[in-house]
Order: structure tokens, then C-alpha cells, then sequence
């Protein structure tokens, strides 16, 4: 991948963005937090896995969603990305509990602590899920954030259920509109590039993510102080994925077309990205999701990378926490 050093918008070369192990890094890093303040448990907690206590909701097909609940206040949800689990946002979750917020992230089907059914490994089954969480803990006005394949469950959401429970919005470097090449989308990554995403999972998924950790969190570029713990933690949360579910999100991040999704946006949206992404190059999805959605407003961290919750904490901690008492 080429460095993106304007700020205002690099062209990207989509061959090397994907290659580059583009391989689809959707997710959201952040070096594991202590809990933040007691947890607010508004459901009684489901027993899951012999005797360790999990809150959980069963949906309707019958897939266990496991959720974390912290603090009080004004409801933030939080999405996270490929092929993660909600701890990747703890660092987010700490910070706006401790801000008088109440935050609310689960892990999507087939990652972290949820079960790994065969079906609804999809950005419509994963927007379903979330609507389940919500409706479940009856959360409203609530403030929407995803990164990366979170961004697009967010957008999916919103293009199903609308925005009756919702306050506002945020995608960080999220996926949306859309990441596969196409006739109607030439600037997008090769199918090809997804293809082989695919079979570095097939053929050793822990070596593959291994491999992608540095060029999500930008390790690879010059002058990072990206950590080995942050590079371990990246391949802890992803082995927690099933196979299978990591397998078929590929297809739900790389081709869904979100575009009509954030047209139906109608309500305040922060959109937050690195311009030296390599997973998701910003010129190909925040510029032009901020294009679609009326009245977004748009922030470039110059030199970032794919994982700014990680690497910017304290800068994308600072921007959330201004969008949210604007």
C-alpha cells in the first residue's frame, strides 16, 4: 500500500491496498482494558458454558448474542469489525462510562462469546442481531458506532430498522458503501483480493492472522510504536471467531452495497478514519459515505491506520466524547 500523505484524499492502488493483506481487516483494535465501573446489568444474566455467568440474548433463530453493559446515562452501542469481539472496543467503553454514559457492545454471531451458527453470516442477519440487543435491553436514543464491518452493520441497521431507537451515529474506518471492484463501483478492490482472504483462512487462519495484525495497526510503516501486545491481542480476539463465520463475513463486508442504507440516514453522523488505512482505503469508503449521508461530518487522522481506536485512543476517545454532548 502506498503511504496516503495528503491529507486531503490519495488515490490508492486497490490491488496493493488488498494485498497488503487488505485481507479485509475489518475490525476494531484496542488493547484490552480493565472493567470500567460496576456493570449495569439490566437483564438477569444467562448461564452459558458450565458455571461461567454470561449476559446474553437468544434471537430469533435461536443464536445465543453475548453483550457487555456498562455504566449510566446517555446509550452508546458499539459494532465492532472483522473478525474481532466487543472487548476490542473496552478502551472506548471505559472511557465514556466514565464520561456518564451507558455503553453497550455485543459480540456478532459466530465471534467472541456468541454461538457459531451456519446461518445469518450476513450483513442482514448482523444488523438483526444488533435490533435484538437493542430491543431487548429497550434501549433508546441511542448513539450507533461501528468500525470497519461494524460501520456496516450500523449502516444495515439503520437501512432495516431505521433510526426510531436512534440518537446518532459514528462510523470509524468503516466499510461502507461499498468495498468489491465492479462495473458500478471501479474503484474498489478486486474480487480476487477477498478470494484470498478467504484461503489464507482455510489454509492456516492463526499464521493469516498473525499476519494481517501489522498492517491493520500500521506496525509495518516507519516510526510505529505499535506494541507486541496489541499485535497479540489483534490474534487472541480473532481465534475466537468459529471458521466458518469468519469465512462467510469476507462476503458480508466485501460486497454488500450500503449505499441506499446511508441515504436513509437522518440523523447526526460522525464518520472517523485513517488516511494511511490499509485494510479499508478511506478514499474508496469514509469520502464517499460522507458524500451520501446528509449533513455528515467527516474527520481524517493524517498517517493513521486501519485500527485508530487502538493507535489514536485518546484522540478518537476525544472526538467521540465531543459528537456525543454536541
Amino acid at each position: 500500500m502506498q503511504d496516503i500523505s495528503n491529507p486531503s484524499i490519495v488515490g490508492v492502488s486497490r490491488r496493493d491496498a488488498l494485498l497488503g493483506s487488505l485481507t479485509a481487516g475489518i475490525a476494531a483494535g484496542l488493547p484490552a482494558v480493565a472493567a470500567a465501573k460496576t456493570p449495569k446489568q439490566p437483564l438477569p444474566a444467562t448461564i452459558n458454558h458450565g458455571k461461567q455467568a454470561m449476559s446474553t440474548i437468544t434471537t430469533k433463530d435461536g443464536t445465543e448474542i453475548y453483550y457487555k453493559d456498562w455504566g449510566t446515562g446517555p446509550v452508546v452501542t458499539f459494532s465492532h469489525g472483522w473478525p474481532l469481539s466487543s472487548d476490542a472496543w473496552d478502551s472506548q467503553m471505559l472511557f465514556l462510562a466514565q464520561h456518564g454514559f451507558r455503553v453497550v457492545a455485543h459480540d456478532r454471531r459466530g465471534h467472541g462469546r456468541s454461538s457459531q451458527p451456519t446461518s445469518g453470516n450476513d450483513m442482514n442477519g448482523y444488523a438483526d442481531d444488533l435490533a435484538a440487543v437493542i430491543e431487548a435491553l429497550d434501549l433508546r436514543d441511542a448513539t450507533l458506532v461501528g468500525h470497519s464491518t461494524g460501520g456496516g452493520e450500523v449502516a444495515r441497521y439503520i437501512g432495516r430498522h431505521g433510526t426510531k431507537r436512534v440518537a446518532k451515529a459514528v462510523l470509524i474506518a468503516a466499510v461502507p458503501p461499498v468495498m468489491v471492484k465492479s462495473a458500478a463501483n471501479p474503484e474498489g478492490l478486486p474480487i480476487e483480493a477477498f478470494d484470498a482472504i478467504r484461503a489464507g483462512l482455510v489454509k492456516d487462519r492463526s499464521q493469516f492472522y498473525r499476519d494481517l495484525a501489522p498492517q491493520f495497526y500500521g506496525a509495518n510503516r516507519s516510526g510505529s510504536n505499535v506494541s507486541q501486545g496489541t499485535l497479540d491481542q489483534f490474534w487472541l480476539w480473532s481465534m475466537q471467531a468459529g471458521l466458518v463465520n469468519a469465512y462467510e463475513c469476507v462476503k458480508a463486508f466485501s460486497e454488500t452495497d450500503f449505499t441506499e442504507d446511508l441515504k436513509k440516514f437522518d440523523v447526526p453522523t460522525l464518520v472517523l478514519h485513517g488516511e494511511d488505512d490499509q485494510i479499508v482505503p478511506v478514499k474508496d469508503s469514509a469520502v464517499k459515505s460522507a458524500r451520501l449521508i446528509k449533513g455528515a461530518k467527516d474527520i481524517y487522522y493524517p498517517g493513521a491506520p486501519h485500527g485508530i481506536t487502538a493507535t489514536h485512543q485518546d484522540q478518537v476517545n476525544a472526538d467521540l466524547l465531543a459528537f456525543l454532548k454536541a
